[in-house]
Formats: C-alpha cells, structure tokens, sequence
C-alpha cells in the first residue's frame, strides 16, 4: 500500500518520528514506518506509557492514541518497554538496512522494531528475533506469524546471531561487546548496542536499567572494526547477567565521565591493548586510533 493510502495518523506519525529523529531523507524507513501498526504489539487497553519518572495510563482505549513518540510499557514492573520510536528511528537510518540483508534484532520484545526491521530487509531478506522473556517472546511470536521472513526464538541473545548476518541490533544494555556479535559480523556488517552499566539502587541493588550508557555504532572493514558512539541512551540492562565487575563499571563510568566518547573511532578485537584506548580490557578495547 503507498503512503498516501495508510491512514492519516499512521502518516502523521511516521513524518513525526522521522523529524524528530533528525532524519529528512529515507523514503524506505519511512514506507516501513507507516505500514507497520502498533497496536498488535501491546495488547489490549489500558495501555500505559513512561514519563521517565513514572507510569501514566493512558485515558483513550482508541489505538490511535498509541501512535505518539512516547515510551509504551511492555511490563512496568520490570522497567521493560517498548522503546521511543524516533530514537529507534535514528538507530535503523544509521544502520543503513537494504533489501535482502540478513538482521538479528536481540532483545526484540514483543517484536514491533522486528517488524520494521522485516519491513526493511523486504521478502529476500531475513530477520532472527531473539527474546529472553518467554511471555514477551510468545507475544512477538503471535504478533508476527504472518512474516515470513521472521524467526522468534525464545532464548538468550548473548549467544546468538549463531550465523554470519548483516546487522545485529541489540534493544538491552551490555557492559562489554558479546563475542557472538562481533564475531558473526560479515564483511561490511553492523553492530549497534547500548553500551553501558546498570544503575544503583541507595542500598547497592542493581536495578534493571542503565545508569549511564551510549548507543555504539560497530562496523566490520577489511582492516578491522571501526565504531562510534552515536548518542547517549537509557536501556534496560541484559537480564540473567551476573552484576559487571567492580573494574569494569568503574572504568566505563569513567571513561563516560571523560566526556570524550565522541573521539572513540575503532573496536580493538582479540588483540592487546593499545596506548591511551578510551575503555581497555585485555580481549577488547574503544580506541580514539583512525582505522
């Protein structure tokens, strides 16, 4: 169906989102914006959305409501959401998805981004949604049965991709890159995660969400890895994780807390460490070196 012949307030939103985004020209995001419908992917009424300090129900059953940059609870109780749809927009347009590729979406929820994402890769393409949560994956399992060029898998997505894709985009925060991710990168391919540490409660409780954090951007070159961060974000951290080490936090708070992560230009992969690295570790490091 063209644009012009979705209904109004999905063409309004898709416009909306982009805008916000910063995104003025990618005809083919905003085609996979406005074909998708939301309300499939969040149940039935009442719906609840997340000012970032609380959560507000939403005084309209009509869906039309749902279609507002907003954050819309996935489950509330856990902090687990369905992100904002122009910050997800502006991560997809960096990614530069094209028809065919091969995309893991890690940590896909109840699979509305996947479905842009299926959108995107279009019918030669091929989209692995992976779900830690079994009731979450269930949901995305059901919402997108009839594409198929998606794959739901109820499992734990530091493991996966399990083959060598395209793009993998991972929607939960991580303190270090997966080995899987980087690894099963093809030549040309792209990594986007939140890289970041989960907050604190007053006590020493780790929380559920990121305290500080940043969208990076991992490209697989022939000479390497290059990256970058794109912009500061707030996720929900990987569950069923151990707590990150004391040196690891207190390194990447850091290195954050420097200030320069607008400088980091390359992932060092499986090789030592190199002099003035923004974050170092001994398998993997953030270098300000040009690739």
């Amino acid at each position: 169906m063209k644009f012009e012949e979705q209904p109004p307030h999905r063409q309004l939103f898709a416009r909306q989102v982009l805008a916000k985004a910063g995104v003025a020209n990618d005809p083919r995001l905003l085609d996979a914006l406005v074909s998708v419908e939301r309300e499939p992917f969040f149940g039935p009424p009442p719906w609840f959305y997340s000012d970032f300090s609380t959560y507000r129900e939403l005084a309209s059953h009509d869906p039309v409501v749902l279609y507002q940059d907003m954050l819309v609870a996935l489950d509330p109780a856990r902090h687990v959401n369905n992100g904002v749809p122009s910050l997800h927009a502006g991560a997809l347009n960096q990614l530069g998805i094209v028809p065919g590729e091969r995309v893991a979406h890690l940590g896909a929820g109840t699979g509305y981004y996947t479905a842009i994402l299926a959108e995107l890769v279009g019918p030669s393409g091929h989209v692995t949604a992976v779900e830690y949560d079994g009731e979450l994956a269930g949901k995305a399992a059901a919402a997108l049965q009839n594409r198929s060029n998606v794959t739901v898998i109820h499992g734990d997505a530091l493991v996966f991709p399990q083959a060598a894709v395209d793009v993998v985009y991972v929607n939960f925060a991580l303190d270090h890159p997966a080995a899987a991710w980087v690894d099963q990168l093809a030549p040309g391919g792209r990594l986007l995660f939140p890289l970041g540490i989960p907050a604190r409660s007053a006590n020493g409780e780790q929380l559920p969400f990121t305290s500080i954090a940043g969208f990076l951007l991992i490209d697989r070159r022939p000479a390497g890895y290059g990256a970058r961060f794109l912009q500061p974000v707030s996720f929900v951290f990987a569950e069923g994780q151990e707590p990150p080490p004391a040196s690891r936090r207190e390194g990447l708070e850091a290195a954050f807390r420097r200030r320069i992560a607008d400088q980091v230009r390359q992932l060092r992969w499986r090789r030592p460490p190199e002099d003035d690295e923004w974050y170092s570790e001994e398998g993997w490091g953030l270098s300000k070196r040009e690739l």
